[in-house]
């Protein structure tokens, strides 16, 4: 009974190919695609299985996949042995009583989160009266820029006025109460377009409230905006156009968080959210002069946000200080169970910390490679010698790690199986964008990568996060350049958390940035370093002039 079971299904099989024309040379070439070679006696055993597989891959086909529906293997950057802190401790914010309105109304655009919490609490601005002047500030600026997809102005002036509501009655929930904010328009929110920044979905709406979306809402902030993104969260290009640099107009912000970092440097939001897969954090956050936090991998939840690459992408804050930062990750770190990766772990920031007594890294073959010794990075170092540092020369891990890209590897084969039906239907057609470097043609293209090499090149990802360990945790922090190296992409692959900040400007007057690089889970420690530095410059301070009108 069994063989006749099988014989038919083989039959069925065959049959679904009746129409094909594979062929044993056809083989042949397939295999120089894979760096591959096969005996004609290889080919000739091979020729049947490949064409039952072909006829699997059919039938698998008719199946559509949500881009909601994970895989079933999960990535976890933690490492056996690894034990970290359990325990939340309290954390005292030292919220300021003696913040005024300005006699300038257009410098409360650049207050920081911690003055507006000062302002809201102690009722000398409604939430209502916050919100408003901030959406009339997007109004202003954001065609400027290209920076909002929706301006949720229904939704924010109901959560204002419920915030004012609450505090009147002494009800008042944290440092974000009132708080107006924006999202990055891959977050699903209930009556609202999630477009994903392509044209194939700008009218896309899923019935969904994202995790971090329903975190700030229960901290009392106030969502105003959904901002741009590269389209399919790739660099500042959108349906809508390109999202500007604040600093320069006649440039892009970076991506794909574009219009999250164009949109927090002009002073047109407080704060905003974003997501880095590979670098959609810290680059425009360094572009555009802002700080930028990409946590560890798995601090805080995916669910209802647009999946890329399921074992890369990663949620965080984009704000003008570490400290603002600080309170915005620790109203949104942690899981809702839905995101098999996310973990609740504590963050027990301290908001002053003695640098002389922490073990402080610098990359110094990543500093070696940056031979102007009077650029910003090497500055930042001198600063930090000023207030008391130690710097600890050491060899981070970089390219020459592996002389092939494994990140291309993971990300680009994660990312076109989330988007397999974009791929097939041609609905990869309408976007915008349609070079070699976007998006449809590098779906199409890694659809030629076999599932043994993407399987490898996680095992290499293992051996990576093994070494990277090693070094990561001889230190308390290590300072780095973001781009040198290739540590964005080896600190993405290993998962370790990074925040950016601001250092200057170039020498044509463009912003500069560099990174602070953490142990799994330690947000706290670099946040804190990063504003011991901020304490001591003025470089986040520092504003694009037409936005402070």
């Amino acid at each position: 009974m069994r063989k006749a079971i099988l014989s038919l299904a083989v039959f069925i099989t065959f049959s679904l190919f009746a129409q094909d024309s594979i062929t044993k040379s056809d083989l042949i070439s397939a295999a120089k695609l894979f760096d591959l070679s096969f005996t004609q006696k290889e080919i000739d055993t091979m020729y049947d299985g490949v064409k039952e597989n072909l006829g699997n891959y059919k039938l698998m086909h008719k199946l559509s996949l949500n881009n909601n529906v994970p895989l079933s293997l999960w990535q976890n950057p933690v490492l056996p042995g690894m034990k970290f802190a359990e325990k939340q401790e309290p954390i005292n914010w030292n919220i300021p009583n003696n913040v005024s309105l300005p006699k300038d109304k257009n410098e409360l655009a650049y207050y920081s989160v911690l003055q507006l919490a000062s302002l809201i609490k102690n009722k000398k601005i409604s939430s209502v009266e916050l919100t408003a002047y901030f959406i009339d500030r997007l109004k202003k600026y954001s065609d400027t820029l290209h920076c909002v997809i929706s301006l949720t102005e229904d939704i924010a002036m109901q959560q204002a006025k419920q915030a004012d509501a609450e505090i009147a009655k002494g009800k008042y929930r944290g440092l974000l109460h009132g708080i107006p904010y924006g999202l990055k328009d891959l977050f699903a929110i209930k009556g609202t377009k999630t477009t994903w920044g392509a044209a194939p979905y700008k009218d896309q709406v899923i019935d969904e409230d994202a995790f971090v979306y329903t975190k700030l809402k229960e901290a009392g902030a106030v969502l105003i905006a959904k901002f741009s993104m590269g389209a399919l969260a790739m660099g500042d290009y959108w349906f809508g156009g390109r999202t500007r640099n604040p600093w320069n107009l006649k440039t892009g912000s970076s991506g794909s968080s574009a219009g999250s970092a164009a949109a927090t440097s002009a002073g047109l939001i407080p704060f905003a959210i974003g997501t880095e897969t590979w670098g959609s954090i810290v680059s425009p956050s360094t572009t555009c002069g802002v700080t930028g936090l990409r946590p560890t991998f798995g601090s805080i939840s995916r669910t209802g946000a647009m999946a890329l690459s399921y074992s890369l992408d990663k949620v965080g804050p984009i704000c003008r200080s570490a400290e603002d930062a600080a309170i915005v990750f620790n109203s949104i770190h942690g899981t809702d169970g839905n995101d098999l990766s996310a973990v609740n772990k504590p963050f027990n920031y301290k908001t002053t910390v003695d640098i002389k007594k922490l073990r402080i890294g610098y990359a110094k073959n990543y500093f070696d490679e940056i031979k102007d010794t009077a650029r910003n990075e090497w500055k930042v170092l001198q600063t930090f010698k000023q207030l008391g540092a130690v710097l600890i020369p050491v060899d981070f891990p970089d390219s020459a790690v592996y002389n092939f890209n494994i990140m291309r590897a993971v990300l680009s084969s994660e990312s076109a199986a989330q988007f397999d039906d974009f791929t097939r239907n041609n609905v990869d057609d309408e976007m915008t964008r349609q070079t070699k470097n976007d998006w449809p043609n590098e779906f199409r293209t890694r659809r030629l990568t076999t599932a043994v090499e993407y399987i490898n090149a996680q095992r290499h990802r293992y051996l990576l996060m093994q070494k990277v360990n090693e070094v990561i945790n001889q230190f308390d922090v290590i300072i780095s350049p973001n781009w040198t190296g290739n540590q964005s992409a080896i600190t993405n692959l290993t998962g370790h958390p990074v925040i950016c900040f601001p250092t200057g400007f170039s020498k044509n007057n463009q912003p500069t940035g560099i990174s602070i690089i953490g142990k799994l889970y330690d947000e706290a420690t670099i946040i804190a370093v990063a504003k011991k530095y901020q304490d001591a410059t003025e470089w986040n301070k520092m504003h694009p002039e037409m936005f402070k009108k």
